[in-house]
């Protein structure tokens, strides 16, 4: 499995970078440093995972991306929050990082009836 041909790991990668651009000009870098991490810890799980050999590694790993998925989203609602975000990125993320989930449960789903 090439993780550069999954979908997931192609928007979370593209997510990841989304977050780094709209969040260069804030001052306040433990929040953006937090995000910008959570975000990148995505895409770079799933590489991870997918590149291990056993099916009980690569599911780990995605659990690992998943967790980090919803770390990056709670971020994301804080930040819109108190004014670091826009509602427009904030809303967009959301949906994005709910579809991802979605996306890598599946994906762990799959690895976790190959161990069986």
């Amino acid at each position: 499995m090439n993780f550069e041909q999954l979908d997931v790991w192609k928007r979370s990668a593209r997510l990841s970078a989304d977050i780094y651009k709209s969040t260069i000009h804030l001052k306040d870098y433990g929040f953006r440093d937090q995000l910008t991490r959570s975000g990148l810890s995505v895409p770079s799980n799933i590489t991870e995972g997918v590149s291990r050999k056993s099916y009980k590694e690569k599911s780990r790993f995605i659990d690992i991306a998943r967790a980090s998925l919803a770390e990056a989203r709670t971020q994301i609602y804080i930040g819109a929050d108190i004014g670091y975000l826009t509602k427009e990125d904030s809303h967009k993320w959301i949906l994005e990082t709910k579809e991802l989930g979605a996306m890598l449960t599946s994906l762990k789903n799959r690895f976790d009836k190959l161990t069986l």
